[in-house]
């Protein structure tokens, strides 16, 4: 067997000595043979690939805890764990591009300056129980600066969804700014998870989604956690700007699901986050700048799961709120009514005067 020093292994695969070093005492990369008077480190041939693909995982910044389990996999399992963890961090990493380029704008002033005609609302709110479901526990809200859809399930899953809402609502009297309405998202997101936890008597197992738009005059934050969506129709294309919390659109994302396996999949309907009593979840926070003829859609699975987007898209080329929540309701229900079904849209315009609740 050919032997190789550390120095001249690390140089064939491009990792320094002291990386070497490291790998040797996390038993990653062990070496092949260490002489037993001098300590000396020596390494075969044959590991070069191993070593190769080591430095490869850390110039991506794939944790060394990882690294080890994915060198430990056949090829075709290695490269499965690799693209779901890329996939997770271009997720994160879209999160943090949206609040850099919040911070720029707000602390430049970029957005003050470009905002100064301001828009508002106008909005309508509905929610069916479906064709199956012996009662509705969808909570559905529109309001002045509040646009909510939350879905409950259990023994407790109306009161779960409707105080979840409720918590939020307290923030249409609050100062909102760009700067500001994130924190109070955040603040009243807390709020609704001990709320939904009071709703769980007896350990019941008691949740529900949460997805929300919190309108403060020129930007809409959104709150989301579960698998409720929020969709955007702007100059007739439309946009889901939700990422499901749920466990197949977590395979999706690892490339362990095709999105047409996923709408057989056993698990469809298993959520990976949601409000619960039995356990703390983050949600997404994020800003969206609004334009003038915007039109935003907040709405529970009922209707995602049973009209495809692309008749969604259809369906919100109404022109009054009021009558699009109407046909998306019956859509739904003319689908098979599977679910609750609820449904919140919105429109920013120019002031016309006071707003006011068209359905």
């Amino acid at each position: 067997m050919e032997w190789m020093t550390i120095g001249a292994f690390a140089k064939a695969c491009r990792l320094s000595p002291k990386a070497l070093r490291l790998y040797d005492e996390l038993e990653l990369l062990r070496p092949a043979r260490v002489d037993p008077d001098t300590g000396y480190r020596y390494y075969a041939v044959e590991q070069l690939e191993r070593a190769r693909l080591v430095a490869w995982l850390r110039r991506l910044g794939m944790p060394l805890a990882l690294i080890r389990e994915v060198c430990g996999l056949p090829a075709g399992l290695a490269a499965r764990e690799i693209r779901a963890y890329w996939a997770r961090i271009e997720a994160e990493t879209v999160v943090r591009r949206d609040l850099a380029a919040f911070l720029v704008d707000h602390l430049s002033g970029e957005s003050r300056r470009e905002t100064t005609k301001m828009l508002e609302l106008r909005y309508a709110a509905r929610s069916d129980r479906g064709l199956v479901r012996p009662s509705n526990q969808d909570t559905a809200y529109a309001g002045r600066r509040l646009l909510a859809v939350a879905d409950g399930w259990g023994p407790a899953g109306a009161l779960a969804s409707a105080a979840a809402v409720e918590a939020l609502k307290s923030l249409e009297d609050e100062e909102l700014s760009a700067g500001n309405v994130l924190n109070l998202l955040e603040d009243a997101v807390r709020s609704a998870s001990e709320a939904v936890r009071e709703a769980a008597e007896g350990g019941a197992e008691v949740g529900t989604t949460l997805t929300a738009l919190l309108w403060t005059g020129s930007r809409l934050a959104l709150v989301h956690i579960g698998d409720s969506r929020a969709y955007l129709l702007r100059d007739g294309e439309l946009f889901r700007i939700t990422h499901d919390h749920s466990v197949v659109q977590s395979l999706i994302d690892e490339g362990r699901l095709t999105p047409e396996e996923a709408e057989s999949h056993p698990q469809r309907m298993l959520l990976a986050k949601a409000l619960s009593g039995d356990r703390a979840a983050t949600p997404d926070l994020k800003l969206h700048e609004a334009r003038d003829g915007d039109r935003y859609l907040v709405c529970s699975d009922g209707l995602s799961r049973e009209v495809s987007d692309e008749r969604i898209r259809e369906l919100l080329d109404v022109v009054e709120p009021g009558d699009a929540v109407r046909v998306l309701v019956e859509e739904a229900n003319s689908a098979g009514g599977a679910d609750n079904v609820s449904a919140v849209v919105a429109d920013v315009v120019l002031p016309t005067g006071p707003p006011v609740p068209v359905g």
